[in-house]
């Protein structure tokens, strides 16, 4: 994919995520139950993005502890954990039709830009970084990546604002109990 190409897709991915939710919405038929297991889900991708957010020092350094010595995208990997949440709490097929078709569409693009940047930022330490750790789905760190011994900082949590997730995760909750109780 050339660099316009993946620029518009990066453009475009919040504008199309506002049809998408209503669309998502529209076909929901949440229940108590669908609902309970969604939010138990969402949770853990919640938990994870949470995790990640508390090892990130954006455009300050390269990222390799916690989640990061698993996965490259730790906030992606739990962003499409919380996605499959809200799907389960959705219950509806057509609905997880919509939300996986935009994450399949907006993801991979998104993805490459910010390799392309880590890269291009942090050269051969990215690049032997890239090379131990897979670009999304998680394996098991086989050493310890990086010279210094970080760990979690809840105010590197507060300062990514990886609270605004759980704030939209319960509003999106909320909803879906919403429609659940006026439709029934």
């Amino acid at each position: 994919m050339t660099a316009a190409a993946t620029n518009f897709w990066i453009r475009w991915r919040v504008r199309i995520g506002y049809p998408v939710a209503i669309a998502y919405l529209i076909f929901t038929k949440p229940t108590p139950r669908s609902l309970m297991i969604g939010g138990i889900v969402g949770a853990l991708g919640l938990a994870i993005r949470a995790w990640a957010a508390g090892y990130l020092r954006k455009h300050e350094s390269l990222a390799t502890r916690g989640p990061y010595a698993f996965t490259r995208n730790p906030l992606y990997f739990g962003s499409v954990i919380l996605a499959v949440g809200f799907v389960v709490a959705g219950w509806s097929i057509w609905g997880g039709i919509i939300v996986a078709a935009y994450l399949t569409l907006f993801y991979p693009a998104v993805m490459r830009r910010e390799e392309a940047e880590l890269q291009s930022h942090y050269g051969e330490a990215f690049s032997e970084y890239a090379a131990r750790v897979p670009l999304f789905w998680p394996k098991p760190a086989r050493r310890s990546l990086g010279a210094e011994q970080e760990s979690f900082s809840p105010k590197l949590y507060l300062k990514n604002r990886e609270y605004e997730a759980t704030i939209g995760f319960l509003f999106g909750l909320a909803v879906l109990w919403a429609k659940m109780h006026w439709l029934h």
